[in-house]
C-alpha cells in the first residue's frame, strides 16, 4: 500500500508537466528553431538566389558591422522615437476612453463597438488606406486642412510629416487595445477604496489620480511594454504607407530588416540585423512577464 501511495504522488506531481510536456516541446521548436537559424545565417554572408554551398562564414562579423553600421543605427533610432510616441499617444488616449467609457451611458456597448474597430482591420489594409488619405492631390487630410485656409502638404514626401503618418496610422488602430485592457482593468478596482475616498470628500479627479490610477499601475505597466513590443516589429503600415521614405525618415529596423532581405538580397546581414532586434523585443517581454506574473506574489 505504501508503495502504491508514493506511486499515486508521484504521478500527481508530475501530471501537470506530463499534460503540458508535448505542447511545450512543440511550441518551443517552433520558436528555437527559426531563432538558431536565423544566428546561423547572420554567421554568413549570402545572398538571395545564390546557391547555398557559396555562403561565406564570417562569424560574428556581421553582429559587429549592424551594431556600428550607421543605416542600422539611424533605423535603431527611428524606430525608438516611434515606438516612444505612440505608445506615449495610446497610453495618453487609451486611459483617457477607458476612464470615459468606465461611466454608465445609454447606447455605451455601442460606443465601445465602435472605439475597438480598428484593431480588426488588417494592418496592410490600415496602411493603404492612410496611404489615401495623406495623398497630395485626392486625400482627405489636405480636404480637411483646406478648410482652414492652409494648402495642400506633401504628407508622404516630408520627413516630418511622413513620420507624423505612421505615427497617426498607429495610434489610430492600437489606442483601443490600451482601451480595452485599461477597461478590464477598471472592473477590477475594490469599489471600497473608491467608496471611501468619496467619503473623505475626493473629487472625481482626486479619485482618479490618487486611488484608481494608482490601482491599476501594473496595468499600464504591462500593457505600455506590450504597445513597446508591437511598435518594435510594424512592418505591414509603414509598408503600405511609406515603404520607409521618404529617404530613410520612416524607416524603422523591420522595415530596413525587410529591405535588406528582398531588395539588397543580403540575408547574412539581415539575419543579423533581425537576431538584434529579437533581443531587444526578448528584453522587452521578459519585463513584462516579470511584470503581469500572478505567482509573483504568491513567492514572497
Amino acid at each position: 500500500m505504501a508503495r502504491v501511495g508514493a506511486f499515486k504522488s508521484m504521478v500527481n506531481r508530475s501530471a501537470p508537466y506530463m499534460l503540458a510536456g508535448p505542447a511545450v516541446l512543440v511550441i518551443g521548436f517552433g520558436c528555437l528553431y527559426p531563432t538558431l537559424l536565423a544566428l546561423r545565417l547572420g554567421m554568413e554572408q549570402w545572398s538571395l538566389g545564390t546557391p547555398w554551398s557559396s555562403a561565406t562564414y564570417v562569424g560574428l562579423s556581421a553582429f559587429g558591422l549592424a551594431l556600428t553600421d550607421p543605416v542600422v543605427l539611424h533605423s535603431f533610432g527611428v524606430t525608438l522615437a516611434f515606438a516612444a510616441v505612440v505608445v506615449g499617444c495610446e497610453m495618453l488616449l487609451g486611459t483617457a476612453l477607458a476612464l470615459l467609457l468606465e461611466q454608465p451611458m445609454r447606447g455605451m456597448a455601442v460606443f465601445r463597438t465602435i472605439f475597438i474597430a480598428p484593431m480588426m482591420v488588417a494592418p496592410i489594409v490600415v496602411g493603404m488606406m492612410w496611404r489615401y488619405l495623406f495623398d497630395t492631390q485626392y486625400g482627405f487630410a489636405n480636404y480637411l486642412i483646406g478648410l482652414v485656409g492652409i494648402g495642400p502638404q506633401t504628407w508622404l514626401g516630408d520627413p516630418v510629416l511622413a513620420f507624423a503618418a505612421i505615427v497617426l496610422s498607429d495610434v489610430w488602430q492600437w489606442t483601443p487595445f490600451v482601451l480595452i485592457m485599461v477597461l478590464a482593468g477598471l472592473q477590477n478596482i475594490d469599489q471600497s477604496a473608491l467608496e471611501a475616498a468619496r467619503i473623505d470628500g475626493a473629487t472625481p479627479l482626486q479619485a482618479i489620480l490618487r486611488v484608481k490610477l494608482p490601482m491599476l499601475a501594473s496595468v499600464l505597466v504591462v500593457t505600455a511594454l506590450m504597445r513597446l513590443i508591437d511598435a518594435f516589429r510594424v512592418l505591414e503600415v509603414i509598408y503600405a504607407l511609406t515603404f520607409g521614405g521618404p529617404g530613410n525618415a520612416t524607416e524603422v529596423l523591420p522595415v530596413l530588416i525587410y529591405k535588406t532581405a528582398f531588395v539588397s538580397q543580403k540575408l547574412g546581414t539581415a539575419s543579423a540585423i533581425s537576431v538584434l532586434l529579437l533581443l531587444v523585443v526578448s528584453a522587452l517581454s521578459v519585463a513584462a512577464l516579470a511584470i503581469s506574473n500572478p505567482m509573483r506574489d504568491g513567492r514572497r
